[in-house]
């Protein structure tokens, strides 16, 4: 059982050195299992460090899936009713009736399409992000604070993310692990680069329930695993 992150190093380079490591799950999920048990860390589903004051995350270095870093409805209140009422679309298909849906990935690299010949993206100004049509900016946003307390809220700790190739799939995945970081503390000024970039994307998400009525699923800002490390205001190779 490992308890220091000197420990973590040491018998990660072990690991690292057995080449290719058949899974022991398979699924999405079979690359932290595989970790956690050459490591002798006990799986726990515990809102707790997995060793010593950090939390451990096994990363495919080829996965191409995003992962919802969090949800926030944007300033001011009801700005998410606004950007229905301005740029939802009727979906008969889908739901059967008149009710205005809107569902859209956005970056701030380029302007998304929505249906009835509306564009969006996200606009990064000095002291926040805000929602840009075609038209121009609209006073829709999110503060810096507002985004640093989001992203403190969900990693509230110190990491270890460990990187792995992966090749095969199912039972028959097989893990490489290649290097290792140890990070904390949460920047915004890489948030808005990344989102500049186009590499983290904003969808919005609002549907029907069944009977009609909207269901705001959360506006999510989201990104591909492999690239959360960027986001950390301290970053450090371990392994």
């Amino acid at each position: 059982m490992i308890t220091t992150l000197d420990d973590f190093v040491r018998e990660y380079e072990k690991i690292k050195a057995m080449g290719w490591i058949p899974t022991r799950r398979p699924g999405p999920t079979g690359i932290g299992k595989t970790l956690e048990d050459l490591l002798g860390i006990i799986e726990n589903n515990l809102d707790m460090p997995d060793f010593g004051n950090y939390e451990l995350k096994s990363v495919r270095t080829n996965a191409a899936s995003m992962l919802t870093m969090f949800t926030k409805a944007p300033q001011p209140p009801r700005s998410n009713g606004l950007l229905l009422n301005k740029y939802g679309y009727v979906s008969e298909g889908i739901y059967g009736n008149d009710t205005k849906v809107l569902h859209a990935t956005l970056s701030a690299d380029r302007f998304t399409s929505i249906r009835g010949n509306n564009q969006l993206k996200i606009c990064c100004e000095e002291d926040g992000i805000y929602f840009e049509s075609q038209n121009g900016v609209e006073d829709i946003y999110y503060k810096r604070e507002t985004l640093r307390d989001c992203f403190n809220r969900k990693y509230k700790g110190t990491f270890v993310y460990a990187y792995a190739d992966s090749r095969g799939a199912g039972l028959n995945e097989e893990f490489h692990f290649i290097e290792a970081y140890a990070v904390s503390g949460f920047s915004y000024d890489e948030f808005a680069e990344l989102l500049e970039r186009g590499i983290i994307k904003v969808d919005i998400r609002i549907g029907q329930y069944p009977d009609g009525r909207l269901h705001d699923h959360g506006t999510g800002f989201r990104i591909r695993e492999c690239d959360q490390v960027q986001l950390f205001k301290s970053r450090e190779k371990i392994a």
